[in-house]
């Protein structure tokens, strides 16, 4: 028990480290992507080619002057920030980041937590997340601030709709809402056993789910409650120091558990195509495993930051539209499609 016990706080504190590390670093590389889009070189000045950049603005962040607004509800307006980056940080504990490992004859799952509903908590964590937006906008008495939470709210409300649609064909494909037990599916990806990944029998389900997670996570083009050009900075306009710092690194966070989410239910998640035909120990093919699994997840990232300096913002009219009138009828059918393909193959 005790063993077990050191194992899974190695782990808590392992996942913990790796989120805030990747998080930081999106924000160096997301500098440098829209340098390289721009033709632009990006940040180059603190340490070679700019790899200190992350660890100066934190810095930054943390010396800056902390200015509350004496109009503002204090309590609510610290409570806002810290719920967005606890929400973000909550959901990375269902993910599997590997298969098991064999340590001394004892097997140990790279995954913290294996629930029954782990797709199920991973979408209420995260739903909560837009309360931290909308209290710290609605807290600070700025009219810009309360415009950005509101824009925020409607817009998480309305996508995660679709989402969860979304995921109902995936369900009834799988079966299952256990993170575990999806990967475990998609055992030997294209290859090996031929087990397929989940994109292939569910391109529509990936289509609505990434345009969705685009919108949960606040990214271009869905960064209305944002939109420096009508609200000034929207939700986080009055906020400064380290709780500014906490909002944006919530963004980033948000952005690599996308990611892993994504490549978790469609992209086989640490499985990789003829990982059974390489004649490895179980270790090595586990440890293979995680390095291809974070290797999705940085294809995401990079593709959540191509998206944003390649395509200009929605108008909120279109960004609502798409949402009620495209994306949940087409989750919709999807369930439908879904359905009577299961239906078929049962029958026959």
């Amino acid at each position: 028990m005790t063993e077990f016990l050191i194992y899974k706080l190695i782990l808590v504190g392992s996942v913990f480290g790796i989120t805030l590390f990747v998080a930081a670093y999106s924000t160096y590389a997301e500098r440098k992507v829209a340098a390289f889009l721009q033709d632009r070189v990006g940040p180059d000045r603190a340490g070679p080619f700019g790899i200190f950049q992350p660890l100066a603005d934190g810095m930054k962040f943390i010396y800056k002057e902390e200015i509350i607004p004496v109009v503002s509800n204090k309590f609510l307006f610290i409570l806002g920030p810290c719920l967005a980056m606890l929400t973000a940080m909550m959901a990375g504990v269902l993910i599997p980041w590997g298969d098991t490992l064999i340590i001394g004859g004892k097997t140990y799952s790279l995954q913290i937590a294996d629930l029954n509903v782990g797709v199920l908590y991973v979408f209420g964590v995260v739903s909560i997340g837009v309360y931290g937006i909308m209290i710290g906008g609605w807290a600070s008495n700025n009219k810009f601030s309360l415009l950005g939470a509101i824009r925020a709210s409607a817009q998480m409300i309305s996508y995660e709709i679709a989402m969860g649609l979304s995921i109902i064909a995936f369900v009834i494909m799988t079966g299952t809402l256990s993170l575990g037990e999806i990967s475990a599916q998609q055992a030997g990806g294209v290859g090996g056993d031929w087990n397929m990944w989940n994109v292939v029998y569910q391109p529509l389900g990936f289509l609505i789910f990434i345009v969705c997670a685009f919108a949960e996570c606040n990214r271009t083009p869905f960064d209305l409650p944002e939109c420096e050009t009508e609200l000034v900075g929207g939700y986080h306009t009055e906020y400064s120091s380290m709780k500014l710092g906490f909002y944006l690194f919530a963004e980033y966070i948000n952005m690599f558990v996308s990611s892993a989410m994504i490549s978790t239910l469609y992209f086989g998640g640490y499985n990789f195509p003829f990982m059974n035909d390489l004649g490895l120990d179980h270790n090595t093919i586990s440890i293979i495993g995680t390095l291809m699994l974070f290797a999705k997840i940085s294809f995401f990232i990079f593709f959540f930051m191509w998206i944003r300096w390649t395509i200009p913002r929605f108008r909120y009219d279109q960004l609502m539209n798409l949402g009620w009138k495209v994306l949940i009828p087409l989750s919709v059918a999807n369930i439908f499609i879904t359905g009577l393909v299961m239906l078929l193959i049962d029958k026959l």
